[in-house]
């Protein structure tokens, strides 16, 4: 991804955040047999407050993408939609697209079977929290043979980043005007482009420069 240091993220606290909010990634690796992709959710590492995160794949992807041997990329995809011109004012304008997206970039290290056991069971939890009656995976009707095969279909890993790029791209180089109106248009509701998620961005990243400035 390039850079561009007016769209740069570098603030750890707000990486993290676009990761624990956007779990679901793209893992990919370069291969003898050329680039391949995996989609998979991850998570912050618990023990860590650096970008390290943990997560798992399903057999036999773990060798498709080496895993372990070399490095691979974990693309982490924020809000992201589409910028009307006509939301720019009534100068010349094109549209444009906004977005949030975090690669990680590293070697992972394997997991042991009690490691990535502790990692699914988190993963878990974490999605079913939002349940009207969570289903952890111990509970009934899973038993241990169950929950125990299902770790031996899996490899879990962690990943500490030696590369991390951290892009938001949203409106920072225009009006403060037209960046307020195009919030407001995505927080409307009256287009097929409103997303109120994308619009929450724009504001925290707008706050954040206003602040810087005064």
């Amino acid at each position: 991804m390039r850079q561009n240091p007016s769209f740069a993220m570098t603030d750890v606290a707000e990486i993290r955040r676009v990761i624990d909010a956007h779990p679901w990634v793209t893992i990919v690796s370069g291969t003898d047999a050329g680039l391949v992709a995996s989609h998979y959710a991850v998570l912050l590492d618990p023990a860590r407050d650096d970008l390290t995160i943990v997560g798992h794949v399903g057999r036999p992807d773990d060798l498709i993408h080496g895993l372990g041997e070399s490095e691979l990329l974990v693309v982490v995809q924020g809000p992201h939609g589409y910028i009307s011109p006509g939301w720019y004012g009534d100068g010349p304008a094109v549209p444009t697209w906004n977005f949030v997206s975090v690669h990680l970039r590293g070697i992972p290290e394997i997991l042991t079977p009690s490691e990535n056991l502790d990692v699914l069971e988190r993963l878990v939890d974490r999605f079913e929290s939002g349940m009207a009656q969570p289903r952890p995976m111990w509970q009934a009707p899973n038993d241990e043979d169950f929950v125990r095969k299902l770790e031996r279909g899996t490899v879990g890993f962690r990943l500490t980043p030696t590369h991390v790029t951290a892009k938001r791209k949203l409106s920072q180089n225009r009006p403060a005007e037209v960046v307020d109106t195009i919030i407001e248009r995505l927080d409307a509701g009256d287009s097929p482009y409103a997303d109120p998620r994308l619009a929450d961005e724009m504001r925290r990243a707008r706050d954040t420069m206003r602040a810087a400035r005064s």
